[in-house]
């Protein structure tokens, strides 16, 4: 844990030479002038706030999103009015004057010290700058990110994070002292504080400006195409394999992505112990009558009946083509003692949205009982790995018959209609005829985030988390694919640039691809073996199908990108 503090505060202090830095440098500097007689006290101010508002909100705000229901885009807009207000009462006097005022009340606050005023405000400023800025983050801190996304928080990533905002607050420090220095010792520069400090308020509403039209991630765009060496290496230190084991074991308890997947075969496992509860906790949607979201559905109360478990995800494919099959068998068996209870566990951060959800059970047209399993607290009861996965539980609560990826429907519904006979349900010897949808692709899912990135091509190293300028090579292998342009390539998803390209080598009949739009609804143009096909507007979260050919057969997929408003997620294939 020591060393993972030590290498954590050694990666926020190399941040001062990383591109990420160049978008909040004009609030930094600008904030080491202004009002009268601010010395060390506004700066300490800044870095004092920054490092309480970075922790705070690299750790909680996706928690804060969730209960408040205010968004992060709200939150980010907040700041950018206060930055824009320190702006404008450098340019206008009387504004100044008032803002004084304002601080000087909120000071009477805060203990008895000498330039009350300098610091509050800097407090502000920096509270400001640690929700605007998005870091260039090694493994250390990406991980720790990664838990605070799912809500897993603990005492050691708090340290690392502060450790993190304490190494990055000294050099902003040491900045905001060298600006004041200058001012100070050079004559001309004194001489014209006012101009300068009018100069400086320009500035200032002109990155609030550039913020709140995203400019300011353009920039580090132009930056990363014009110099694509510039920042290249800083977190390589962080890159050992002695941080990635500390990684590992602070991670160990979680689900592990790599584990979990759609399998592209059938997996079957014999009768099976008692069947784990569904664990309380979740939203709950279609709940029968008289059922309420906080007297939900448990399975001691469904004793006597046969009861499917089925966890899946309503982006993944697989799980789409399952679905006829679980409202045939729901329709012809549900008034003769059979209980579907769909659990969702999400793939990915958008499919935890309630609303998302609600439209997805709407669009599929799902009647049976569902309940969210958003912290995979039920999956993991069942240590489960697959979406989609149907455990078959008897009577007397155990399980009986499990069933993993697509297909088995058959099978599946003799099981049923046994469990049934159990119970003495009459009549549920009608004949089986499911036809199984054939799957015809020679090509495996593909992650787009480098959290299960496979197939990846292009010569460039993946900059996590951050901007990173890609080539495509000449040619292409079995099932590979390749990044051409500037890509954030998160965790999860794949964010591509204004301009920037996805070509992938398949082997398929339809191709699919999970995206969402992050603001408006946005354009991908699609290209199949260099003609246009399509093109395509993303304005849900959800799964897209892209080409639907004749026959299946082994082609070149090439996406086109126009602005920088998609996440890509997965292909999947079919």
């Amino acid at each position: 844990m020591i060393l993972l503090v030590a290498f954590a505060f050694l990666a926020g202090v190399i941040t001062v030479l990383s591109p990420c830095i160049l978008p909040i440098l004009p609030i930094i500097l600008t904030s080491s002038i202004g009002g009268q007689n601010i010395g060390k006290s506004r700066p300490m101010g800044v870095v004092i706030g920054f490092v309480l508002s970075f922790t705070f909100f690299t750790l909680f705000l996706s928690t804060i999103v969730r209960l408040s229901g205010i968004s992060a885009d709200t939150l980010r807009l907040v700041s950018v009015f206060v930055i824009a207000g320190f702006g404008v009462s450098l340019l206008i006097p009387k504004f100044q004057v008032l803002v004084e005022r304002l601080f000087s009340r909120l000071a009477g606050f805060m203990p008895s010290s000498q330039n009350r005023t300098g610091f509050s405000g800097g407090l502000l400023i920096g509270l400001s700058v640690g929700l605007l800025w998005t870091p260039c983050v090694g493994p250390i801190l990406a991980s720790v990110i990664s838990l605070a996304i799912t809500g897993s928080v603990t005492f050691d990533a708090f340290l690392i994070t502060l450790s993190y905002s304490l190494g990055t607050a000294i050099p902003m420090f040491l900045i905001m002292l060298g600006g004041q220095n200058a001012l100070s010792r050079v004559p001309w520069l004194l001489a014209n504080l006012g101009n300068i400090q009018k100069l400086f308020g320009v500035l200032m509403i002109l990155t609030a400006i550039g913020i709140f039209f995203n400019i300011d991630r353009k920039f580090q765009t132009f930056v990363l195409t014009t110099f694509p060496q510039y920042g290249a290496g800083l977190t390589k230190f962080e890159d050992n394999e002695l941080i990635k084991n500390q990684l590992q074991k602070k991670s160990g308890t979680e689900v592990k992505k790599e584990d979990m997947g759609k399998p592209m075969f059938d997996l079957n496992q014999p009768k099976g112990p008692k069947a784990p509860e569904i664990i309380p906790g979740g939203v709950w949607f279609n709940l029968p009558a008289g059922k309420t979201g906080s007297d939900p559905l448990t399975l001691a109360e469904l004793k006597g009946k046969v009861v499917i478990i089925d966890f899946w995800t309503y982006s993944c494919i697989n799980c789409q083509r399952t679905m006829p099959y679980l409202k045939k068998w729901w329709e012809t068996y549900k008034d003769k003692g059979l209980v579907i209870i769909g659990v969702h566990s999400p793939e990915f951060e958008f499919e935890k949205s309630g609303k998302n959800l609600a439209k997805a059970i709407k669009d599929f047209k799902l009647p049976y009982p569902i309940v969210q399993d958003n912290n995979f607290d039920t999956w993991k009861a069942y240590n489960n790995r697959f979406w989609p996965a149907k455990y078959i539980i008897d009577k007397e609560g155990f399980i009986r018959y499990t069933h993993f990826g697509e297909g088995a429907y058959d099978e599946t519904e003799k099981v049923i209609q046994d469990l049934l006979k159990e119970i003495g349900a009459k009549d549920v010897s009608s004949k089986i005829n499911n036809p199984t949808y054939q799957v015809q692709t020679k090509t495996p899912e593909i992650y787009l985030g480098y959290g299960r990135i496979d197939n990846f091509v292009s010569p460039e190293n993946i900059k996590k988390d951050t901007l990173g300028t890609y080539t495509t090579p000449v040619n292409l292998g079995n099932n590979q694919f390749a990044y051409t342009g500037a890509w954030n390539i998160m965790e999860e998803y794949a964010n591509p640039q204004k301009g920037a390209k996805l070509v992938l080598d398949f082997e398929s009949k339809e191709v699919f691809l999970v995206m969402r739009s992050k603001n408006t609804p946005a354009a991908v143009k699609v290209y199949l073996d260099d003609k246009l096909q399509d093109s395509i507007t993303i304005d849900a979260d959800r799964l897209y199908k892209l080409i639907n050919l004749q026959t299946p057969g082994r082609h070149i997929l090439r996406l086109e990108f126009e602005d920088n408003n998609i996440e890509l997620y997965a292909f999947t294939f079919g």
